[in-house]
């Protein structure tokens, strides 16, 4: 029989022919021994992405249009008046709509969702495609009744949901499952701005978390058949076209990168202005599923005011881009902007605040340029390209990804020379708010939440490698009543390394090495002296469940070459000895899940 026809299967003594492979095993087989199918399969992530994101955008342009009585063809925060009764009514309608799907979802004891970022970091790229579509939905309702939020987060989910189901249903590795996951978040951002570098360095920085030979032709892949099956379609729905910029000159940079620090500030004082709004509606007596309505009752009040604040604002800044406006108006607009989606994420509104944060930080840099060329005007700096800069910066500040803002403003303008200034500017705020704040708006939800992630770089493995995985179990113990010559007698010199005393109720009382309880100047008193009096670390323990970066820790500020493993989980146990952990075994496995981390990076776990 012709070798075609079998799979080797000498590694575990048997041979296997190819129809008794299943078609998912087929494909896995193909992805995992050519980049060129992997990237094959990455397209089609993003042209699906693409599809869904053509689908969302047009069901909440005509939910704008039941809904606010507008023509299909405009956007709704570009509007110039909307009836009051509507105004109020749509966002509290969305509310109450929401608040139900709330009491669904906790009836059915569901799961907090995992959005792309945690289930990259955490999970190894695995999500749920049924909690993606339930988020998708709910921002799509959010959106369409005009909170202020954008639709990218729904985006972003439901591209990234889809890719994971796909690869967990084809049992993709780990490393490939992540970037699947990543492929559809970059099909979704370049369908959405019509930038395919935008939606590619998105996926790189804040999904995967690391640019890599390995995952850069699927992500580009991805990314451009987004793009391609939007503009298919009806066209990007979040595309930006940006006036013409005037020439920026060397001395121009250091006047943007103030910007990017004045952007920083207000950039920690929103996230940390959402997680105070939560709190006021969590304090408030309000039932949790009427907290959406209230919150929508507050937005179209504020939309009365201007009808700039509803939904992601992509109209809104398309129009103040080109107008000449004051700072007292801008400085309004940006308090009620701010204002509105704090509100629409505080009370129980999904979305996010990408777009959002793009039109603050048009209008703050906007602002900006009134004064740079009020107080410097013989620098000559172009006020466009302090409003650009600003929508690159604050969105950093935000969302994070210098990179991906830059590509965002290079790919709006067409301009290198103005993206050279936006990039000097952006990477100055990301270093910036990671020293001052540490967290993107993603992760710093997910820090309120009780994670400690700090970015999309996986360090799942890293929380499944804990000290109970890694522990030597049934470690040798003596009761801490025993006496030196005791010890002796039950471990003579040689045979274990360290010992466990155990008090009169089995809970630990400490550690003994062998060879101190066996050192010559002991002799004389070994018959009479407690090896209690030789016990070391009698009140540093390690638990089971502390991940093997936590353990090395203790371990080296402990200053011990091993520490016992204590049950803390069950009160029951607790102080029940159950292992013996060596620092020795402990770097030596962490360095050797780092290294297989660092060749999938590269692809050369293949």
């Amino acid at each position: 029989m012709s070798s075609r026809g079998w799979l080797s299967g000498a590694r575990f003594g048997v041979s296997v022919p190819h129809s008794a492979l299943t078609w998912a095993a087929r494909v896995r087989s193909l992805i995992r021994s050519s980049n060129f199918a992997m990237a094959v399969m990455a397209a089609v992530m993003g042209a699906l992405a693409g599809l869904l994101v053509t689908m969302m955008s047009g069901a909440a342009q005509l939910m704008h249009a039941l809904f606010f009585g507008i023509p299909l063809d405009v956007h709704l925060s570009a509007v110039d008046h909307i009836a009051p009764w509507r105004a109020l009514s749509a966002p509290v309608t969305g509310g109450l709509i929401l608040g139900l799907i709330e009491i669904w979802r906790r009836r059915l004891r569901a799961r907090t969702t995992v959005d792309p970022v945690e289930a990259n970091a955490l999970r190894g790229g695995r999500m749920s495609l049924r909690d993606s579509v339930v988020v998708a939905v709910q921002t799509l309702i959010s959106n369409g009744v005009g909170a202020s939020v954008g639709l990218e987060a729904g985006y972003t989910q439901i591209g990234s949901g889809l890719a994971s189901r796909i690869g967990i249903d084809l049992k993709l590795r780990r490393s490939d499952l992540r970037i699947m996951v990543g492929c559809g978040a970059a099909g979704a951002i370049a369908a959405a701005f019509g930038a395919p570098l935008t939606g590619a360095f998105y996926a790189f920085e804040l999904i995967v978390g690391v640019y890599s030979i390995a995952n850069m032709a699927a992500v580009m892949a991805a990314s451009l058949a987004g793009y391609l099956t939007a503009q298919a379609l009806i066209g990007a729905p979040y595309s930006i076209h940006a006036p013409s910029v005037g020439n920026v000159q060397p001395i121009h940079y250091l006047v943007l990168m103030i910007l990017g620090l004045v952007a920083c500030g207000l950039g920690i004082l929103t996230m940390r202005a959402v997680a105070v709004m939560e709190q006021g509606f969590d304090r408030s007596r309000l039932p949790y599923w009427a907290r959406p309505a209230v919150g929508g009752l507050m937005i179209g009040a504020l939309a009365l005011i201007t009808p700039q604040l509803l939904a992601a604002g992509h109209g809104a800044m398309k129009l103040d881009l080109s107008l000449d406006m004051t700072a007292r108006h801008l400085v309004f607009l940006i308090i009620l902007k701010l204002t509105a989606a704090l509100i629409s994420l505080g009370s129980g509104f999904r979305g996010g605040l990408f777009f959002a944060s793009l039109f603050v930080g048009a209008l703050l840099g906007k602002l900006f340029g009134i004064f740079a060329v009020a107080f410097l005007p013989n620098l000559g700096i172009d006020p466009t390209a302090c409003t650009l800069t600003g929508m690159g910066v604050f969105a950093v500040a935000i969302v994070g990804g210098p990179l991906t803002m830059s590509f965002l403003v290079l790919e709006t303008t067409g301009d290198y020379s103005l993206t050279g200034a936006v990039l000097a500017a952006c990477v100055l705020t990301s270093l910036t708010i990671r020293e001052v704040f540490g967290y993107s708006f993603s992760t710093w939800r997910l820090h309120l939440r009780g994670e400690t992630i700090r970015s999309a770089n996986d360090v799942g493995w890293m929380r499944n490698l804990t000290v109970r995985r890694l522990m030597r179990q049934d470690p040798p113990t003596l009761s801490s009543a025993a006496t030196i010559a005791m010890f002796r007698k039950a471990f003579p010199l040689g045979s274990r390394h360290m010992i466990v005393l155990l008090n009169e109720d089995g809970g630990y009382a400490g550690l003994v090495p062998t060879a101190e309880a066996h050192a010559a100047e002991l002799d004389l008193v070994a018959a009479s002296q407690p090896i209690l009096t030789l016990a070391r670390w009698i009140d540093t323990v390690l638990a089971p469940d502390l991940d093997v970066k936590m353990a090395m820790a203790a371990l080296d500020q402990a200053e011990a070459e091993t520490l016992a493993v204590v049950e803390t989980e069950d009160d029951a146990h607790r102080g029940k000895v159950i292992g013996l952990l060596t620092e020795a075994y402990a770097s030596r496995r962490y360095a050797e899940e780092m290294d297989k981390a660092n060749r999938s990076l590269t692809g050369e776990d293949d």
